[in-house]
């Protein structure tokens, strides 16, 4: 393991304890690796009957990837084609799918921030995923504000999630709470964060193989604390305007409706990279019917080509390293953003033979 993360076994249960406070977590390479040994490791031992990750700070499980070492790697050479970018995106990849697809329970503490790489580490798959949310999660999926689009695995739970509601999350890049997380599919379990405690001896205490269903018990009687969702609120409202095939028209639609929550959408995709909003909304077009793997495949994809364009580069410039919050996206408006440009995107880097992610 690595200074980041730390691994027990308890009662057939693996405890994966991310431990990066100062970054809120965020993931850097070795923290990918120390992860994804953990899990293998587990997932082909018997002794092992689930898994919990979660975190050693209340302020977030995981606020994403390590942004200012894509600006610093990824900018290092022409095309800022860096090995160490190549790297980390295939195997953060890679882990999402092993996440996924985990044959045992995975329980993901999501408590505090959960943005971005997080998401990728906490979303497991409908037969592994228990995902228990609090008063404290603030959810997102804000890449678009740096010039790179939903990934992780975003192409394909953002495309599932109910009418318009993952390319809202997505355009938008606005976080959400514990609410509209359960609504739209993110999350399984709500339980306030003044019962953690509680439920942390349930986990502690608990053997791995009836892990899932306790925290189900645990959880249930606490649903209705988490409140109404303002996302189901508003559900028509996003899935008539979100509804128009161009981000173009997604934009006009909210021009012409002067309620509060369409003039708030509209403000937030207004400060978003033009361009990976465009390859966004085409992404989740694609991945909604496509398969995990698929989806990951394609995603690790746009990643070259985001790159190779630089609108990724300058938008964490803008927002990490300079911190003027002023990018220059390219092209800057929706209107110069053209089909071609877009389709470029989604053009083979590799051969299929030699696809990083062949192997999936």
């Amino acid at each position: 393991m690595t200074d980041h993360v730390h691994t027990k076994v308890r009662n057939g249960t693996g405890f994966i304890t991310l431990d990066r406070p100062r970054t809120l977590n965020s993931l850097s390479l070795d923290m990918i690796r120390a992860i994804t040994g953990a899990l293998l490791a587990w997932r082909d031992d018997d002794d092992i009957a689930a898994v919990v990750i979660r975190s050693s700070t209340d302020k977030a499980l995981c606020a994403g990837g390590d942004i200012r070492f894509f600006h610093a790697a990824g900018g290092a050479t022409p095309q800022g084609g860096s090995a160490q970018v190549e790297d980390f995106f295939t195997e953060e990849y890679a882990l999402n799918y092993l996440v996924h697809c985990f044959p045992k329970p995975y329980v993901a503490m999501m408590d505090g921030v959960v943005m971005g790489g997080g998401m990728g580490i906490a979303q497991g798959g409908p037969q592994c995923g228990v995902r228990v949310v609090t008063d404290r999660t603030r959810l997102a999926m804000p890449e678009v504000n740096i010039g790179l689009f939903p990934d992780v695995g975003g192409s394909y739970f953002l495309s599932r999630a109910p009418g318009k509601l993952g390319l809202y999350l997505a355009l938008t890049a606005l976080a959400i709470g514990a609410a509209d997380a359960l609504y739209c599919g993110l999350a399984d379990h709500y339980v306030p964060a003044a019962e953690l405690p509680l439920l942390a001896d349930l986990v502690g205490s608990t053997a791995g193989a009836g892990l899932r269903e306790a925290v189900a018990m645990f959880a249930r009687p606490l649903r209705g604390e988490a409140g109404p969702s303002e996302l189901q609120a508003h559900r028509a409202l996003i899935d008539d305007h979100f509804a128009h095939r161009s981000v173009a028209g997604i934009v006009a639609s909210l021009r012409r409706d002067d309620h509060p929550f369409a003039q708030n959408a509209l403000a937030a995709i207004a400060r978003r990279s033009p361009l990976m909003q465009c390859v966004t909304a085409e992404m989740l077009r694609r991945g909604a019917t496509m398969g995990i793997a698929d989806c990951l495949r394609m995603e690790r994809n746009l990643v070259r080509r985001a790159f190779e364009h630089g609108e990724v580069i300058e938008g964490v410039r803008a927002l990490a390293i300079d911190k003027d919050h002023a990018p220059r996206w390219n092209p800057p408006s929706l209107e110069e953003v053209s089909d071609d440009t877009v389709a470029r995107f989604f053009e083979p880097a590799w051969p299929a033979w030699a696809h990083p992610l062949r192997h999936l």
